[in-house]
C-alpha cells in the first residue's frame, strides 16, 4: 500500500521560509512532485523531480525562491520555500508516479497523493 506523508508545513511571516518533507512508504525511486491548492482556485504544480533527483523543474511562480530535492536513501522528497509570500498560502500536496523516471508537471501524471499540509504565509 503506497502512503506519502507530508509534513513541514505551518504559519510563517513574510519573507520567511519553511522546509517541506514527503515521506513515502510503499513506492520508491519514482518521480515525484509537489503542487499546491488556495481556497477555491484548481491544484496547481509547484515543483518535480526526476526518479534519481537528477532533473528537476521549478514553476516560474515559485522559481528562485522554491527548491526540490530528494533523499533515496529516506525515500524522501523535499521542498525548500523561502523568501515566502502571502499568495504561497495553500495547501501543499505531494505525488508520485507509478512508473516513469523524468519529472512531470501535471496532476493527472500523479497516481498517488498525500493528505496536504496548510501552509500559512501572513502579511
Amino acid at each position: 500500500q503506497v502512503q506519502l506523508v507530508e509534513s513541514g508545513g505551518g504559519l510563517v511571516q513574510a519573507g520567511g521560509s519553511l522546509m517541506l518533507s514527503c515521506a513515502a512508504s510503499g513506492v520508491s525511486r519514482r518521480p515525484m512532485g509537489w503542487f499546491r491548492q488556495a481556497p477555491g482556485k484548481e491544484r496547481q504544480f509547484v515543483a518535480a523531480i526526476s526518479s534519481s533527483g537528477g532533473t528537476y523543474y521549478v514553476d516560474s511562480s515559485v522559481k528562485g525562491r522554491f527548491t526540490i530535492s530528494r533523499d533515496n536513501a529516506k525515500n524522501t522528497v523535499y521542498l525548500q520555500m523561502n523568501s515566502l509570500k502571502p499568495e504561497d498560502t495553500a495547501v501543499y500536496y505531494c505525488a508520485a508516479r507509478r512508473g516513469g523516471s523524468g519529472w512531470y508537471a501535471a496532476t493527472a501524471e500523479y497516481d498517488y497523493w498525500g493528505q496536504g499540509t496548510q501552509v500559512t504565509v501572513s502579511s
